[in-house]
């Protein structure tokens, strides 16, 4: 790892004042006294033009089902165009804002990120479909918004029910879900299919962990302690799931939370450097062009550039 252990304490006075980061946003959920959900499914009624900032949800991931009606989705700082019927699907921790145009139909399913984590376990394509957020046009067959709507309402009263097994419906119905989608983007054409189950459990327990404890500058041998595994065995399922060593995945990491708080914060590169636990901004700097192939500046400048003129375009 690049940067100092004891570096996120060594903040300069006044560094944390009138900063901005990446909105983390909290679920709404219909009926908030339910405490004890995994899967949620809500029918977005709102008529009209609908919008909202670039924000994260840390806690859980979402399919958005969108029937009919278009739209842009402000995705890490890019505008990505949908159209109906398609699936926005959203990981934990993704920043994204989403434009609705006029009487958008949209369904939304919300995972919460642990029974997520166990969902994924099952397949390592789904691994693979939640490694990074897309949108999936739903054109398999003629009547793919259909199926996908019914399979929609079929989850959400499962999901709502207190029938015997409905833990277990709502899982398999999720499942299918899912399933379809990892089906229309071909992920097992590209996935590496030696991957064992164990080495994609492994993989996503290192994920977690590593989304917990990137800003530490913890050596590799305290992750595979907390997992109880050993070096080899990490570096191996990594390798072999993920297809990155296990230090690219935590670097991989670091400079997705930089790009998020350089196109969407305030900070300055030396206060962003400090917050990921860099001992210097210089050295944050040089980590950076390394791994990007630009200066923290140059990158915040040239995708603020692109904004505006997109925003102009409009």
């Amino acid at each position: 790892m690049p940067h100092g252990a004891s570096a996120k304490y060594h903040t300069r006075s006044g560094a944390s004042a009138n900063m901005t980061t990446v909105p983390k946003v909290r679920l709404y959920v219909e009926r908030p006294e339910e405490k004890n959900w995994f899967v949620h499914v809500g029918h977005v009624t709102e008529r009209g033009r609908w919008r909202t900032e670039p924000h994260a949800h840390p806690a859980y991931g979402q399919v958005i089902f969108v029937r009919n009606g278009r739209g842009m989705m402000n995705l890490e700082g890019s505008r990505v165009p949908f159209d109906g019927p398609c699936a926005l699907l959203l990981p934990t921790e993704c920043v994204h804002g989403l434009d609705y145009e006029l009487d958008a139909d949209r369904w939304v399913v919300t995972i919460e990120v642990v029974y997520l984590a166990q969902v994924n376990a099952k397949l390592q394509e789904f691994m693979a479909l939640w490694a990074s957020p897309r949108v999936i046009p739903l054109v398999y067959c003629a009547d793919a918004g259909m199926e996908f709507y019914s399979l929609i309402c079929s989850l959400k009263e499962e999901a709502e029910s207190d029938a015997t097994g409905h833990v277990i419906g709502t899982e398999a119905l999720l499942t299918m879900l899912l399933l379809k989608l990892v089906r229309e983007v071909r992920l097992a054409d590209t996935g590496n299919e030696s991957a064992t189950r164990n080495d994609v459990r492994v993989v996503e327990r290192f994920r977690k962990l590593v989304d917990e404890h990137f800003r530490e500058n913890l050596p590799l041998q305290d992750y595979a302690s907390m997992m109880a595994v050993s070096l080899v065995q990490l570096r191996t399922a990594c390798a072999s799931a993920a297809e990155q060593s296990p230090t690219k995945m935590i670097h991989a990491r670091i400079i997705t939370e930089a790009k998020r708080n350089l196109i969407f914060g305030d900070m300055s590169v030396e206060q962003i450097a400090f917050a990921l636990g860099f001992a210097d901004a210089a050295y944050f700097t040089r980590f950076f062009r390394r791994e990007v192939g630009q200066a923290p500046s140059q990158f915040r400048a040239a995708a603020r550039q692109q904004s505006q003129r997109k925003a102009l375009s409009q």
